[in-house]
């Protein structure tokens, strides 16, 4: 591939590390940040606060809930930024941001994914600009535009039991009969399944297809999807399923897989394709419609930068997209992010047509 690699940005930033004799990382439970990080994060804050203006800032963000929205408020204040967290969906903030686009009152949105990133920008509700932290972030992550930033991401996996042979090498590969009732689907509607639903199907376009898929394309979407167990009771146990050997795959995101090897004391097989996983990145943009770009770009430079990062990964168990706080993390996300790279996903056309696609999924092939 031609784009760079996370692993890459993982190995170039855990060599500046120890060249600059970092040594801080998140506890077990990922809830507080080493001594040494919370003094670099207080001198980044006061270096943020000659940066702030005074003026308040309105966020629109999907990441606001357990606890986040207050920390940002709290955070933000003592770096100087008076701001207002208006938490929603991912696809309400969207939605809203259409909606008052004649009468804007977003200024900065942060943790959307590209999809809805791209809807945003087809509607002209973004402006370009240029954080001061992106040094060692991985470019295949960055919208080439300039409109959005990544700070967080999140691979999305194929995870098997740990006896499970032969393991798939590719998504691709569960269409085969071998596979069929083995593995486990989410919700189509769902975040994870709809990504990983459209970085198959977007790997066969054809302008005269149904929908911009080839007929092969949409062979492949009724067989993945019919030949699986989909996930449809939240009581389900779908990782005890993993384990127990009953169904012994199951679709799912990476920081989740790590979280469960902990609580169940298991290592997991992960499929590792050629072509890469779907990374979900969360990123941080500036609203077409605020009437303070200034305050913007300082706040967003403060938010995305590696002090700030790794607080926030050490309280929520995020995985920063920053080169300096993604040398600090866990060793468990650092072993993780060794194996994966992200897939090249053309993320304009699958936000264009992704809704349309999952539609037609779920009254065809869905079972």
């Amino acid at each position: 591939m031609k784009k760079r690699m996370l692993a890459m940005a993982l190995i170039t930033a855990m060599g500046a590390s120890l060249l600059a004799g970092c040594g801080g990382k998140s506890s077990s439970d990922g809830t507080t940040a080493a001594a040494a990080d919370s003094s670099a994060a207080e001198e980044s804050s006061e270096a943020a606060s000659s940066d702030a203006s005074g003026e308040k800032l309105v966020v629109y963000t999907n990441s606001g809930t357990d606890g986040r929205s207050e920390y940002l408020i709290e955070k933000a204040k003592e770096a100087g930024f008076d701001i207002e967290v208006v938490a929603l969906g991912a696809s309400e903030v969207t939605e809203r941001m259409i909606a008052e686009k004649n009468n804007p009152l977003c200024d900065v949105t942060f943790g959307l994914n590209n999809i809805e990133y791209e809807k945003l920008k087809a509607n002209g509700l973004l402006q370009q600009w240029k954080p001061d932290w992106t040094d060692g972030v991985d470019q295949s992550l960055i919208d080439p535009e300039g409109y959005y930033y990544p700070i967080t991401t999140t691979p999305l996996v194929l995870m098997g039991n740990a006896d499970f042979s032969p393991m798939p090498e590719d998504w691709t590969d569960l269409v085969k009969d071998e596979y069929k009732g083995l593995y486990q689907l989410h919700r189509l509607g769902g975040g994870t399944a709809k990504t990983v639903f459209a970085s198959i199907i977007s790997r066969y376009p054809d302008p005269n297809g149904d929908l911009g898929i080839s007929d092969e394309g949409w062979e492949i979407a009724s067989k993945f999807l019919g030949n699986a167990h989909n996930i449809v009771d939240s009581g389900e146990d779908a990782i005890g399923n993993v384990i127990n050997g009953s169904l012994p795959l199951d679709e799912h995101w990476a920081s989740g897989v790590l979280q469960e090897q902990k609580a169940r004391d298991y290592k997991f097989q992960i499929m590792t394709p050629e072509v890469g996983e779907p990374f979900v990145v969360e990123s941080l943009a500036i609203s077409s419609g605020t009437k303070k770009y200034d305050t913007c770009v300082a706040f967003l430079n403060w938010l995305g930068s590696s002090d700030v990062q790794l607080d926030w990964s050490n309280h929520y168990g995020t995985i920063p997209c920053q080169k300096e706080a993604l040398a600090q993390v866990s060793d468990d996300i650092k072993e993780m992010m060794e194996i994966l790279k992200p897939q090249d996903l053309d993320w304009s056309f699958i936000a264009e047509n992704v809704d349309s696609w999952v539609e037609k999924a779920e009254l065809e092939y869905v079972q």
